[in-house]
């Protein structure tokens, strides 16, 4: 605990002092002249605890009355929703299909822009895009407005790597390239821990190639991130036209699952845009907290008023006046 005004501590030791010794001063003079004048108080316990507790009472208000005008404060761990989500958006052709109306992309957009408006301030939002190769279209910003503009910018085309994703992801998290060792025999990077991350993959789960899923996933469980993954399509699925061809697409809710469930997150099922948009309320966000400064003046000053209080009324029902 730190004060505010500390010389006010000092002050508060002095006048209490002052004021216990000037009640004994006071209570042997009283003494004094009852003996001087005939009259011996009897020895009784409850007597003597209905002549002091009053003033005790009063005396103990006194320090706890000016410690609270020293300004005291606390540091208190507050806990709140926080930290850095970054949004991933499978833009590959797969994603034009429209079993999701009006298409998985237009519905994932359309999702996400609701999730990032409901997010409090202090969770910082970025965006990654990823086909065939991811880019990160916004770094992580407590402007959610940036955020959802560059939701709003992402157009399909290409196939998808969701571990180009992952890895691109935590690069934003993180704020430098996160890529995998060459030789396969060689530790995953090190990344530090970013418990309060987390990465939200918008995805019909349709892998083409690239970078392992698991082994990217790995990645993120080890530096503490956790990934929401969250299906877009049906798993009946529909076709795209690609280059002049028509090519059947469908969910792979196993495969989300399984790279959700390797970094300790959860795959979120939907199956038409307004399932899609209920899911994202239902992403599980990390609560951590955050030592805040709080002022205890009013607390003192409460504890000090009642002690007054109870003095006051303990002396007016005893001996019939306030002191």
């Amino acid at each position: 605990m730190t004060v505010l005004y500390p010389a006010v501590l000092a002050a508060a030791v002095v006048l209490t002092a002052a004021a216990i010794a000037a009640y004994v001063w006071l209570q042997r003079r009283r003494t004094r002249v009852l003996v001087a004048v005939g009259f011996m108080a009897p020895r009784d316990r409850a007597a003597a605890v209905r002549r002091h507790l009053p003033w005790a009472l009063l005396l103990a208000a006194l320090p706890i009355m000016l410690v609270g005008v020293a300004r005291p404060e606390a540091e208190v761990a507050v806990p709140r929703v926080s930290g850095t989500v970054v949004l991933a958006f499978d833009i590959s052709n797969s994603m034009a299909a429209d079993d999701v109306s009006p298409t998985r992309l237009g519905a994932a957009q359309a999702a996400a822009g609701e999730f990032v408006r409901a997010q409090p301030d202090t969770v910082d939002v970025g965006v990654v895009v990823f086909g065939d190769q991811a880019l990160t279209t916004q770094v992580p910003t407590d402007d959610h407005d940036l955020a959802v503009a560059a939701i709003n910018r992402a157009r399909a085309g290409g196939g998808t790597s969701l571990g180009q994703a992952i890895m691109v992801s935590l690069g934003a998290i993180t704020g430098k390239p996160v890529t995998l060792p060459e030789d396969d025999g060689a530790p995953p990077p090190d990344l530090g821990y970013w418990p309060s991350a987390t990465i939200v993959v918008f995805s019909d789960g349709e892998e083409t190639g690239g970078i392992d899923v698991e082994t990217a996933a790995s990645v993120a469980a080890a530096a503490g991130v956790r990934i929401q993954t969250v299906g877009v399509g049906t798993p009946e699925g529909a076709t795209v036209e690609v280059d002049g061809y028509r090519l059947s697409t469908a969910l792979d809710e196993t495969l989300l699952s399984a790279v959700a469930q390797a970094s300790g997150g959860a795959y979120h099922a939907a199956g038409d845009a307004g399932a899609l948009a209920d899911t994202t309320g239902d992403i599980d966000l990390r609560l951590t907290t955050k030592k805040e400064p709080v002022e205890l003046t009013a607390a003192f000053a409460g504890a000090a008023l009642l002690l007054l209080a109870a003095g006051a009324l303990l002396s007016t029902r005893w001996h019939g006046r306030i002191i």
